[in-house]
């Protein structure tokens, strides 16, 4: 798909090196070989965003293999008003055409790594308070899977945004990648001659670069801050499943030591249905006294234990759980920001 400086779209098929010989490029020039990438190639900027790949030339751009891959209501929508200047891109309607498709393919970049990070966001701080109440004795498995799942698209994420950042500071980083991303300029004297006398070409697409630099560095604030409550709420959870081990295991403690009082004072009663002869039989208050002594002794002997217990394992008292506050819910449109261009 061809977009054209005057706001024309056209859809073509060309063969490989018909496209080559027409842009004056190199085979490996559009092999793409890195996910995400910006290059300039003979006055022509090459990009690859992930699934989306196209070449800026100083009055078009062009979109290759787009089918299929979801793009099709950007490209009509959104794409094709912001080149013409009609989506809200007016301050920068009067610089070189390269500078309007650039931005257009790094605002839908960046738009699509906050939709991502929109969508696993507030399920991970839901399923986090939900996990670190005090007063679950043990932890959802379902929950735990759902949160393993969103960890995981969040880890990809980081790992996209990286990429992205990094492929943003490597131009940043030359002077003369940035220049080189000035196409108009070397084409077109004109041009030339007002980045030489007035406006500097360079730095407005240093300015460029670098707006989406920090837009991609917020995000990538936001995951990682995401990632450290995961990791906290973790401790905080092993935390609370450990104190309510703990209550258990002195409940179980507390059992065993009643069981053994009983056990041993109930020695008399297996003593005496021995069926030996004594003079105790004949007497009917016996039953009861054994009886009675038998548990008066059983519950000095525990309340003994209980207090050998409370001297040498002090009770645990549950911690504090922090209140997992939910931070302000990131811009679900996630598209509306502001251009670095003047």
């Amino acid at each position: 798909m061809k977009f054209d400086e005057d706001g024309n779209v056209t859809t073509f098929e060309k063969k490989k090196m018909e496209l080559y010989h027409e842009l004056s490029l190199q085979a490996r020039d559009l092999r793409f070989q890195h996910l995400t990438s910006i290059t300039a190639r003979n006055n022509n900027i090459i990009i690859r965003m992930e699934a989306l790949k196209a070449v800026v030339t100083p009055n078009s751009l062009l979109v290759l293999d787009f089918r299929g891959l979801g793009l099709e209501r950007w490209l009509v929508l959104e794409l094709a008003p912001q080149l013409n200047g009609d989506h809200g891109a007016l301050a920068t309607h009067s610089l070189p055409f390269e500078f309007r498709a650039l931005e257009a393919i790094l605002q839908h970049r960046v738009n699509t790594l906050q939709a991502r990070l929109n969508e696993v966001h507030p399920v991970i701080l839901d399923i986090l308070e939900s996990l670190v109440d005090p007063k679950l004795l043990s932890a959802d498995r379902s929950k735990l899977h759902i949160l393993l799942q969103n960890s995981k698209n969040l880890s990809e994420l980081e790992t996209d945004i990286k990429v992205f950042k990094d492929s943003l500071l490597k131009i940043l980083d030359e002077e003369e990648m940035i220049e080189e991303l000035c196409v108009t300029k070397w084409t077109d004297p004109r041009v030339f001659e007002e980045s030489s006398l007035g406006i500097d070409h360079a730095e407005e697409m240093e300015l460029l670069l670098e707006n989406y630099f920090m837009q991609a560095e917020e995000l990538g604030n936001t995951t990682r801050e995401l990632k450290g409550l995961i990791d906290d709420s973790e401790s905080v959870i092993f935390i609370n499943l450990d104190s309510h081990r703990n209550v258990m295991m002195r409940l179980n403690l507390q059992l065993t030591m009643g069981t053994f009082s009983l056990s041993l004072f109930g020695l008399m009663g297996v003593a005496f249905g021995m069926n030996l002869e004594s003079t105790f039989e004949e007497d009917p208050k016996v039953f009861w006294l054994v009886t009675g002594f038998m548990f008066l002794g059983s519950g000095l002997i525990w309340r003994r234990l209980l207090s050998f217990l409370g001297r040498h394992l002090e009770p645990t008292i549950p911690p504090q759980i922090p209140t997992v506050w939910k931070r302000n819910q990131i811009n679900s449109k996630g598209g509306e920001v502001k251009s670095g261009l003047r």
